[in-house]
Formats: C-alpha cells, sequence, structure tokens
C-alpha cells in the first residue's frame, strides 16, 4: 500500500510517501509559524519525487495531536482537502503513538515527550507487545515536567523535543525510577506517523467525517488555581477584602489625629 504521511503537529514539519515500510519520498524541515506555506509545496515534493499521484494513494495518514494548534489545523485542513478532491482514505494517528512507531524494538515502556506551552510538555507511556502490537499504557497527558517526572514509576525510555528542552526538571522530580534516554531525539516523523497508519488501514480503520485535532488541555481552573499559588479563588478573594479592610482601618487613626 502507498501513502501519503503528514506530520505537523510540532515545530519540526514531516511529510513522506511509504509504500509499505518502504520511504519512497520525504521532506523534513523547520516549519515554526509557517506550515500554512510550506505543506503544499512539500507534499508537491514529495508526490513529484515518488512519481505518485495522489489518486493513485491507498491511503493518507496525518498526525492528529497533540501539539501546537496551528501545525495541527493546517495539516488536518490539507490533508481533509486532498481526501475530498481523490476519495482516498484518510487514517488519523496521535502523535505521541505516531513517536513510539520510533522505538519498535524497545522492550521496556516508551514515554515520548513534546513541548505544550512554557514550562509544560505533552507526554503517554506505551509499551510493545510484539513488532505490530502497541498498547497504550498511559493516555495523553499535559502538566508540568514536574508532573511528568512523578508520574515515571518504572524503567523506562524517555525522547523527544519536551524531554530535551525539560530534562533537568523531570530528573529532579522522578523518583525511584530509572529513565534511559533514546540515542538521539527523535522528533515526530511522518515516516514513524505513515507506518503507524498502514497498520490501522490493514485493519480497516478509516477516519469518519466529523475529525478534530486532539487537543489536550489542562482545565482553566486547575491552572488559574497553580498561578495563584495553590491559593483557592475563593481564598483570594477573602484576602483581598482583607487587605481592603486593614487598608481602611489603618487610614483612620490618621484622620483623627488631624481633627484634634
Amino acid at each position: 500500500m502507498k501513502v501519503l504521511a503528514v506530520e505537523t503537529a510540532t515545530a519540526w514539519q514531516s511529510v513522506a510517501i511509504l509504500s509499505g515500510e518502504r520511504v519512497l519520498a520525504r521532506c523534513d524541515q523547520a516549519a515554526a509559524g509557517s506550515h500554512a506555506r510550506l505543506l503544499l509545496p512539500a507534499i508537491d515534493r514529495v508526490l513529484s519525487d515518488a512519481g505518485v499521484v495522489p489518486q493513485k494513494l491507498d491511503g493518507l495518514v496525518v498526525s492528529i495531536g497533540p501539539g501546537s494548534f496551528t501545525g495541527l489545523r493546517v495539516g488536518l485542513s490539507v490533508v481533509l482537502g486532498i481526501r475530498t478532491i481523490t476519495q482516498v482514505p484518510l487514517v488519523v494517528v496521535p502523535t505521541l503513538e505516531g513517536m513510539a512507531w520510533n522505538l519498535r524494538d524497545a522492550t521496556m515502556p516508551v514515554c515520548p515527550v513534546i513541548n505544550s506551552r512554557r514550562g509544560e510538555v505533552y507526554w503517554a507511556l506505551f509499551q510493545w507487545r510484539g513488532s505490530d502490537h502497541l498498547e497504550r499504557l498511559v493516555s495523553e497527558q499535559v502538566g508540568t515536567a514536574k508532573a511528568l517526572g512523578e508520574q515515571l514509576s518504572g524503567p523506562v525510555i524517555v525522547y523527544g523535543e519536551g524531554w530535551e528542552t525539560e530534562k533537568t526538571a523531570i530528573k529532579a522530580a522522578v523518583g525511584t525510577a530509572v529513565i534511559t534516554e533514546a540515542a538521539d531525539q527523535m522528533r515526530p516523523s511522518a515516516v514513524s506517523v505513515g507506518l503507524a497508519g498502514l497498520l490501522r488501514l490493514s485493519r480497516g480503520d478509516r477516519a469518519g467525517l466529523g475529525i478534530s485535532p486532539l487537543y489536550i488541555q489542562r482545565p482553566e481552573a486547575e491552572l488559574k488555581y497553580e498561578q495563584s499559588g495553590g491559593i483557592s479563588p475563593v481564598a483570594r478573594r477573602q484576602e483581598k477584602l482583607a487587605r481592603k479592610l486593614k487598608s481602611r482601618l489603618d487610614k483612620k487613626p490618621d484622620r483623627n489625629r488631624r481633627k484634634a
């Protein structure tokens, strides 16, 4: 089966044409803030290099998130447009699951990590049970590096741009877990996303019409609570009222002294 695979979940854009596990063509490039400008030319390039026309593809595969809101929307909208024109089946692959396909030979759990907002990361935990059976041990999460470190409880391979960025904070929060670093950073890749998509296609998995990116966000209340230093909204209002009352009481003796 020949598929076009697209990965735009991060600032590193990746596009590839696969025929089974063989890569016919690929294009990887930095695309921070430029996915809308760079994606279509990259797709044209790999189709040309592979000598494939879109109508002859057996499937389309796209990374669905979590990741950059803009990047995910661009990638999904472009691939949906190709599906509309060609009627080629579409498969979506969670970004972190696609990254797990970088380590198909791993015997211990793998934890791919990518950056979220400043100081936070997305992660998930997977275990390979054979070359074509990937078990999700922990579903997609978002939180601080400390939260990730505290969740790691056993031998695990950790990798990805989020690991490179927050390595020190993650290690500081890890208890007795043994962390192994992957050989390299292992960015999200259209090749690994394509491999995951090929397996889904072979099993009859198809994306429906009502499809949207997989956004994993922390509740707004939780973020505000954390930003306040762990003080609840009620407690903050009480403190504010107490400060105002104290300020008014402190001013009264001054007025009395001026009258005297």
